[in-house]
């Protein structure tokens, strides 16, 4: 990929890294193991993005 995206991209793929973090070990407490996954969870070379 090129080194130099678009910025409308490149905010999308930033926001995708931030979606792909786990469920927080706080809200796993807090609904009792209720949330342990998370469902946007996604492993880059099993899914793509629709960018």
């Amino acid at each position: 990929m090129a080194h130099n995206k678009p910025l409308g991209k490149k905010l999308r793929l930033a926001r995708a890294l931030k979606e792909n973090s786990p469920v927080p070990l706080w809200v796993i407490a807090k609904t009792r193991g209720r949330f342990r996954t998370h469902p946007k969870r996604r492993h880059w070379r099993r899914v793509s993005l629709k960018l």
